[in-house]
């Protein structure tokens, strides 16, 4: 992988990341709608919800970041390295949102975290 295929990559996971962080924060923040769901209240809250369009504005541009990548990189490289999300949102959901994390969880996101590598090294 080159270097700009490694820093668009980075940057593809880092996006991915920050529009999970905000969809959950966003939706947390949401007033609680009384008498079940309702879709078009639903709706209306998400609309209004900052957060929410921020998080939808990261995958914007996430997608354009990734169309870049693709056309550098082969897809058989990518997106085994964009599994690394994943641990980035574990690791993002027990630092910024305070959420426990199981010794097995853990133990799986090392094991995405071995196998992206694995892939890398083994596409060289």
């Amino acid at each position: 992988m080159t270097f700009t295929v490694i820093v668009l990559v980075a940057f593809s996971i880092v996006l991915d990341v920050i529009g999970q962080l905000c969809f959950k924060l966003g939706l947390d923040r949401l007033p609680a709608l009384e008498g079940g769901f309702r879709l078009n209240a639903f709706w209306g809250q998400v609309f209004n919800a900052p957060l929410l369009w921020c998080g939808i504005g990261a995958y914007v541009i996430e997608f354009f970041v990734w169309l870049e990548a693709l056309s550098r990189a082969p897809l058989s490289l990518l997106f085994p390295a964009a599994a690394l999300a994943y641990c980035g949102v574990v690791l993002a959901g027990k630092l910024i949102l305070g959420e426990t994390v199981s010794r097995r969880r853990w133990l799986g996101t090392l094991v995405i975290t071995a196998g992206v590598m694995l892939v890398c090294v083994t596409h060289a």
